[in-house]
């Protein structure tokens, strides 16, 4: 197995420097597609297992596992879908934090072609920043193709979920929460199909990456980028893609519980960031192996990306 060791619980996605945004229009005349928001799946209340006794990030303290108490709540058996928070904005007028700051992180390959100059990311070279890019535009201006109704919405912040979710009166999942509904009433499993882990080759039970990370992606899953937000079998709990496709923001701040000098500087150099768990269509083995249900990601709440996203949970 690849060495994550030096994984950083910010790797994974890129993160804003803390830039103020600046108010701009948003318009662009997209087709509104009138949609029922995804089934309901109520979860019994109870003990819940956090974290794992695999752990692959140390860093990102993924255990030891410990047990909660949860209290029974509702949560959405889909990610919020581009048609979904299409209504949000339609009847609120709410315009995203990528909007209003005229541009987001982009994957290298994606860069609409008539862009010759962009920025990257340190050590994470392949993210660029894109002028143009939001939630309509994915990669950038004319590229309104890459937006499907039923898929994922993307290039959303952690503040963009929380005014949805205060629309949609729900909220974003605690990550007790999302754990406990991910396992499917299953005991320490690692995916939420269980413990065999996907390949490049024969099993690919969910949207991750297969190939060669950056340079090379086979899709053998069947996708390239985001899957429908209904695809793959769901979990037992009737949940879809709890892992893979696109990460989901929770409500928890990222914290750690070491005292260690190492786990406190790693926290200070974090402070603000808010926890997302599950991976995307990005992760693999070799490279941010976080498509784990126990598996944390950290990142600040104003960040956007084309492989970021959530779900509702509701009081029981």
């Amino acid at each position: 197995m690849p060495d994550h060791s030096d994984d950083s619980a910010g790797s994974c996605c890129p993160h804003r420097s803390g830039t103020s945004p600046a108010p701009v229009a948003s318009s662009h005349d997209l087709s509104v597609f009138e949609t029922a928001p995804p089934p309901r799946i109520s979860i019994e209340g109870g003990m819940a297992q956090i974290g794992t006794d695999k752990i692959v990030i140390a860093e990102d303290e993924e255990g030891p596992p410990r047990s909660v108490t949860v209290k029974a709540f509702q949560i959405d058996a889909t990610t919020v879908t581009n048609q979904r928070f299409r209504q949000f904005v339609d009847a609120t007028g709410y315009v995203t934090e990528a909007e209003r700051f005229g541009w987001s992180f982009v994957f290298y390959t994606d860069v609409p072609e008539d862009i010759t100059q962009t920025q990257g990311v340190l050590r994470t070279p392949w993210w660029r920043r894109v002028d143009g890019a939001d939630w309509r535009r994915i990669n950038g201006p004319e590229t309104e193709q890459a937006w499907h109704p039923d898929h994922p919405v993307v290039q959303v912040s952690w503040n963009d979920a929380n005014a949805f979710a205060h629309w949609a009166q729900g909220e974003l999942p605690s990550e007790a929460q999302w754990e406990h509904a991910a396992r499917g009433g299953r005991d320490n499993v690692e995916y939420p199909w269980g413990n065999r882990a996907p390949d490049d080759d024969a099993f690919q039970p969910c949207n991750i990456w297969q190939g060669r990370f950056p340079e090379t992606n086979s899709g053998a899953d069947g996708y390239l980028r985001t899957a429908p937000a209904q695809s793959f079998a769901p979990n037992d709990f009737g949940l879809y893609n709890m892992c893979g496709n696109v990460w989901e923001w929770t409500r928890n701040p990222y914290r750690l519980r070491s005292l260690r000098k190492s786990a406190r500087a790693r926290e200070r150099a974090m402070a603000g960031y808010k926890i997302s768990k599950g991976g995307s269509f990005m992760c693999h083995v070799s490279y941010c192996f976080r498509y784990r249900i126990a598996a944390r990601n950290g990142n600040s709440p104003d960040s956007t990306s084309p492989h970021q996203g959530f779900r509702l949970v509701y009081p029981g």
